[in-house]
């Protein structure tokens, strides 16, 4: 999807558009809907289906082949069957029980694919889902025996294990610890000040003998720290693919291992 469109704009350049949305770019993010189940998100900034491509590219795949391929993969069938009866997008249905793909193209509005591989699907204007401006994002219901991929460091494995030779950028919204400096608050600054004025209620002699010291107890209470230092999770969004392709790099670069690697991934 995102060749299509990087290959039409070279003739069409306002098929690109501007700012984000020119941006030929893969994410990937995790998310929880009400109920708990994990949803795995994976969006590209491509060219886009419209309500036609959605029935013609999974629909009919979805009516045809899903049936048989799931009743061969129970049968404890390996992965080479994806092959054998086309249904390479539908291999999602081993990890999830529904799935949801939203997508917009330039010449249509933006709709929703929805199927639970039962041999039914539906078709809808998305009305309600964030808009995609463009592209494709693929919204994966997970299994509760596939949870391990609602792990941050699990997708982060696969994508640097497949997406070697993918040209594009990867990024996922992924946590990470900082270190931030805080304010002290007054509630802290002052714990332990309680009921020190009694204790020179009606002691005016100890009062006067304690003046001296008054300017040095100041001068401590300026020096001590007005904050602290404090760790906490946020977000954003993580670089997962930095090394060039190989066909980008210098060849003095590229060793042996790198094109077997190489040639294995476009002989699958």
């Amino acid at each position: 999807a995102l060749d299509k469109l990087r290959f039409l704009s070279l003739t069409e350049p306002e098929q690109l558009g501007d700012g984000d949305a020119a941006k030929l770019e893969i994410k990937i993010s995790l998310d929880e809907d009400d109920d708990g189940t994990k949803i795995l998100k994976i969006r590209d900034r491509g060219i886009g289906m419209t309500k036609q491509d959605l029935i013609k590219n999974l629909g009919t795949i979805a009516k045809s082949g899903t049936s048989s391929f799931l009743e061969q993969m129970q049968k404890g069938g390996d992965m080479n069957l994806i092959g054998q009866f086309g249904v390479g997008f539908y291999s999602v249905y081993l990890v999830a029980d529904y799935v949801e793909v939203v997508s917009k193209h330039n010449d249509d509005v933006q709709y929703i694919w929805e199927s639970k591989a039962d041999g039914n699907f539906a078709v809808s204007e998305d009305t309600d889902g964030e808009p995609l401006g463009r592209g494709t994002q693929i919204n994966i219901y997970l299994k509760d025996e596939a949870q391990e991929y609602a792990s941050e460091d699990k997708l982060k494995e696969l994508v640097g294990k497949y997406s070697e030779f993918i040209n594009f950028p990867i990024y996922m919204y992924a946590s990470k610890q900082v270190e931030e400096e805080v304010e002290i608050g007054e509630d802290e600054e002052g714990e332990g000040d309680e009921g020190e004025d009694d204790d020179y209620e009606g002691e005016d002699e100890e009062a006067e003998d304690d003046e001296e010291g008054v300017e040095d107890e100041e001068e401590d209470e300026d020096e001590s720290p007005t904050t602290k230092t404090v760790t906490k999770t946020v977000y954003d969004w993580e670089l997962l693919n930095d090394s060039s392709a190989i066909w980008l790099r210098n060849p003095s670069e590229v060793e042996d291992e790198d094109y077997l690697k190489f040639y294995k991934s476009i002989s699958k």
